[in-house]
């Protein structure tokens, strides 16, 4: 299986360099410079506990190098997933398939849109990768994978993207209802991500602090209920599932944190923002989310000054 992973950052390369190294023909699409020349020149590092594994993979800036793809794995900003979903077209042509990892709500519908939902698996994961480095990054987590078809009826493509993964070491599963998979991720998302990102506390602190954690609290209850109102059924004690992700991940900072602290742009308009946009659909009010979702959008407008 010929794959292209698009968006080479820390859990794309993360993802790319797993798969290249079990022996897959795997090429990396990234619009980073520094990060493809370093990869290209010297493989990509890979860090864990203590250990640095070597990996000679392709790695590109330019789409017209890349050769059609049976698999692309979308691991760009939730921002980005439009611009790039017309590429991810042409890459797989009329039988490929693309798998999103991405965080956030709305990525799968936007593959969806140009591709069909029948050709977009979408899913979560609990590997967690660090960028370090131009072509080196730190695999900072491993845990569960979840896959499953975003449209339509059949599981062969999921099955056959599942055994890939699994082939290399990445353990995977398939679930029938992907959509309350997504909207439990999201809800760990909008439980820690902009709280993290606004204060500069690592994970833990959400569950330590009582402040924090009121207001963690507040915002998954609201994600729930919007989640409810939609039809997704999602977990019930999904408060204390975020507290205790939160206790797993202590000496971590979040992903959006990091953004904020690299003064990168965020994804919180497909996290918190992403709840504000279905809650308005739905006719409910999120306040707690809508000032999270305004607050980090102002962190991020000045940046510069």
């Amino acid at each position: 299986m010929k794959i292209v992973v698009i968006g080479a950052g820390a859990m794309g390369a993360l993802f790319g360099g797993i798969l290249a190294e079990q022996g897959n023909d795997v090429i990396l699409l990234d619009v980073w410079p520094e990060h493809v020349s370093a990869i290209n020149a010297n493989g990509l590092v890979i860090e864990s506990e203590g250990n640095r594994l070597q990996v000679s993979i392709e790695a590109t800036t330019d789409f017209d190098t890349v050769r059609q793809a049976d698999l692309a794995v979308v691991f760009v900003k939730s921002a980005h997933t439009r611009e790039v979903a017309r590429t991810v077209a042409d890459l797989i042509g009329t039988t490929g398939i693309a798998l999103t990892l991405q965080n956030g709500m709305g990525n799968a519908d936007i593959l969806a849109e140009t591709l069909g939902g029948e050709r977009v698996l979408a899913g979560t994961t609990s590997h967690g990768a660090t960028l370090l480095a131009p072509g080196v990054i730190r695999h900072a987590g491993v845990g569960a994978t979840t896959i499953g078809l975003w449209q339509g009826a059949g599981s062969h493509r999921a099955q056959a993207v599942a055994d890939l993964l699994n082939g290399a070491g990445i353990e995977t599963t398939i679930t029938a209802d992907v959509r309350a998979l997504v909207w439990e991720k999201l809800m760990i998302n909008v439980g820690i991500n902009a709280i993290t990102a606004l204060t500069g506390i690592k994970n833990g602190k959400i569950a330590e602090f009582p402040a924090a954690r009121r207001l963690s609290q507040m915002a998954v209850e609201e994600a729930q209920s919007v989640a409810q109102s939609q039809g997704v059924s999602v977990r019930e004690d999904a408060v204390e599932h975020v507290l205790q992700v939160a206790r797993a991940t202590a000496a971590n900072r979040s992903s959006m944190g990091q953004d904020v602290d690299n003064r990168r742009q965020t994804e919180i308009g497909a996290i918190n923002g992403a709840v504000v946009k279905y809650a308005q659909q739905e006719g409910l009010k999120v306040p707690v989310n809508e000032a999270l979702t305004c607050l980090v959008e102002t962190l991020q407008a000045h940046y510069d000054g």
